[in-house]
């Protein structure tokens, strides 16, 4: 006996859903870094993130019975994100039911469906990530995040010299000293880039500026099938979707990938001008920074 669409949307929801989340985000080097590290609930009609860009003027020394500066600071202001909607379809016609008849191949032939809109929302959302928000409905990625000019969760870079990345457009060549240098520009005191996402070429020239004594990895970045190599302690990691010519230096301690809701599966409805069946799988989120100043990228390397 065929399998209705109910029971297919009901064993769509016991087994395949639940593992959407670990199949995206384990298909790529940031998404999985961002499920261990920066992946986390959001709520409201929009993402409000506290910025911290000055020090207090009001905090002092003082000796017994002296007044206290309690003058009211303007240190901390707020970038906002909009939610942003991305999702997938699932669509069996009815030829699909009558090749794929029983219901062993039915299930086989929506889990290859299911499948197929994994791969296709990773790469979307991989993409977008690395990616600078002007493609229509994007969230704003690292492109953006890092640049020194553009709008960023609102706040005009050019206006707010703070909220400018460290952006390092010149330098073509890969060299010790210019990684040190850039690393450099984002580093206060011990805290400092978490991770450095580039392509295979780029990664490859880093490879080569270590001995092979010198070559160590971060066990668990490969043991997530990561290539990578360790720059004094941070880890270099390939990720297809970093632009050619990029290397991004990311701080995650002030990054955040928010999510309104996580990956949710609406059930297979049948139109009546059609014959087919569909099924949706969405997701809504914003990828969010609190300080630019720790981020930093090169974007010129040959």
């Amino acid at each position: 006996m065929a399998l209705t669409y109910g029971e297919i949307s009901s064993i769509t929801e016991k087994y395949f859903v639940p593992k959407l989340v670990d199949n995206i985000f384990d298909s790529n080097a940031a998404l999985a870094r961002a499920k261990k590290k920066w992946y986390q609930k959001g709520s409201g009609e929009r993402i409000m993130q506290p910025l911290a860009y000055a020090t207090t003027g009001n905090a002092q020394r003082f000796s017994g019975a002296d007044s206290l500066n309690i003058t009211a600071n303007d240190q901390i202001t707020s970038a906002e994100w909009r939610w942003k909607e991305m999702q997938a379809a699932i669509t069996i016609t009815k030829i699909d039911e009558l090749t794929n008849s029983g219901p062993r191949q039915v299930v086989n032939f929506v889990k290859s469906k299911v499948q197929l809109a994994e791969k296709s929302l990773a790469s979307i959302l991989g993409t977008d990530i690395f990616g600078d928000g002007t493609t229509a409905n994007s969230i704003e990625g690292f492109k953006l995040m890092t640049a020194i000019t553009g709008t960023h969760g609102g706040i005009a870079k050019a206006t707010y010299s703070w909220w400018q990345g460290n952006a390092d457009s010149t330098t073509t060549v890969l060299t010790y000293a210019a990684v040190r240098a850039i690393i450099g520009d984002c580093t206060v005191d011990n805290d400092r880039p978490t991770v450095i996402f580039t392509t295979q070429d780029i990664y490859d020239d880093f490879v080569t500026l270590f001995q092979p004594q010198q070559r160590f990895v971060d066990a668990k970045t490969a043991d997530a099938g990561f290539t990578n190599i360790m720059f004094e302690g941070t880890p270099v990691i390939v990720d297809s979707h970093c632009s050619a010519y990029y290397v991004y230096y990311i701080n995650e301690n002030y990054l955040n990938l928010y999510h309104l809701e996580d990956f949710r599966f609406d059930p297979f409805v049948k139109p009546t001008n059609q014959a087919v069946s569909t099924a949706h799988i969405y997701w809504t989120g914003a990828l969010a920074s609190s300080n630019n100043r720790m981020h930093a990228v090169m974007s010129a390397i040959a």
